[in-house]
């Protein structure tokens, strides 16, 4: 697949031990108060939200922190008002980043990311300036040894799968936003277990970095994940071997 980074890769691992450390709860459960204010709290009816208690329960979260954000959605619970915000920038060698945000003071969030991305060698860029380069697609990642490639490939293709690549240990299986669930639903329908399964954007084209860019792109990647407000960051780059290898 065209276009995969190393990013996506690298946050589904970090995903994983940010699920055992309990960090991405308090992430998750925001996405789901601005899902089901928007859309309401039946996943039946919520597309977005029923993909968002996917991955939840994936990361195991608990079902009272899931039930008790979707009230604070709905208006049953008293919650914060969220804003939904959408922040583009460039990082070190030129790599474009996009990161969804969830705040409740738009200019406290637009002054911390700021002097985030700036210390970190990257510059804040206006809106547009490189959104044109992502595209909002389902990712679905199946450990390589459980389930034989072409067994795996025939599978998602028929269920409506654009494209299946390796990516280290995992298929990685990826699908326009409404064809996501018929291809997870034929999945599991298979008894193959998922990995991770996600609507996330990917990019069109990618940059390659050398290891001193890559070195300062992974510490921008992680200061800005770690940050309250961002749900999801979103990046172009390539890794030298060597880093990747880390």
């Amino acid at each position: 697949m065209s276009g995969h980074s190393h990013w996506a890769t690298i946050r589904r691992k970090k995903d994983v031990v940010d699920a055992k450390k309990g960090k991405i709860f308090s992430k998750l459960a925001r996405s789901i108060m601005a899902i089901a204010r928007q859309g309401g709290g039946d996943p039946a009816s919520n597309i977005r939200l029923k993909a968002l208690l996917d991955e939840a329960r994936a990361c195991r979260m608990p079902k009272e922190n899931i039930d008790r954000a979707i009230k604070k959605g709905t208006g049953e619970l008293e919650g914060a008002t969220l804003e939904e915000i959408v922040y583009e920038a460039y990082g070190p060698g030129g790599a474009a980043i996009m990161m969804d945000i969830l705040t409740d003071n738009r200019n406290r969030t637009a002054s911390e990311l700021r002097k985030i991305i700036e210390t970190h060698g990257g510059t804040l860029a206006g809106s547009g300036a490189v959104s044109w380069l992502f595209n909002k697609k389902g990712l679905i990642a199946v450990l390589q040894s459980a389930a034989p490639e072409d067994k795996l490939f025939e599978l998602v293709v028929e269920a409506g799968a654009e494209d299946m690549e390796k990516v280290g240990e995992t298929y990685q299986i990826t699908c326009q936003p409404a064809d996501f669930e018929a291809v997870r639903q034929a999945i599991e329908k298979a008894s193959i277990p998922i990995e991770s399964a996600q609507i996330t954007k990917l990019p069109s084209t990618t940059v390659q970095l050398d290891e001193d860019n890559g070195a300062k792109i992974l510490k921008l990647m992680d200061a800005l994940d770690d940050h309250d407000d961002i749900q999801n960051v979103y990046s172009n780059f390539e890794l030298p071997p060597s880093l990747m290898s880390e």
